[in-house]
């Protein structure tokens, strides 16, 4: 059986608080940001997660390594808190999302080169 794993990292890019959703799956991460407005409580980040995971546009998968240790919950908890005061995002995690951000910008530029031509009006386009 597959294995997935998910992970949210919330942190705070002025103005906003961002959340950034890792998920592991067949060995490829994929990553989705989320905008939250003002610093939200936990049980706000609990129903934000609930309402919205599935509707979440997620990067393109790219190879990560998988590690199936297994730990003591204490030990995840000090992970945990050492993890909360590291400002940031993985690597991996700013890769795959720069890559999401690099495929949406494709997109818009085919769609705005599709919507010009179909207004007939090139003269914005260097040739």
């Amino acid at each position: 059986m597959d294995r997935v794993s998910g992970k949210l990292t919330v942190y705070f890019e002025d103005p906003f608080w961002i959340g950034v959703f890792e998920r592991i799956e067949d060995g490829k991460l994929s990553v989705a940001k989320g905008t939250f407005g003002a610093e939200p409580k936990d049980y706000e980040v609990q129903k934000h997660v609930q309402k919205y995971y599935f509707g979440l546009k997620f990067s393109p998968a790219v190879d990560a390594v998988v590690k199936d240790v297994r730990r003591s919950p204490k030990r995840m908890q000090r992970e945990a808190k050492k993890q909360a005061q590291e400002t940031g995002i993985g690597t991996k995690s700013q890769q795959a999302l720069k890559l999401q951000q690099e495929q949406n910008k494709q997109e818009r530029k085919v769609r705005s080169r599709e919507k010009r031509k179909a207004d007939g009006n090139l003269s914005g386009m260097f040739l």
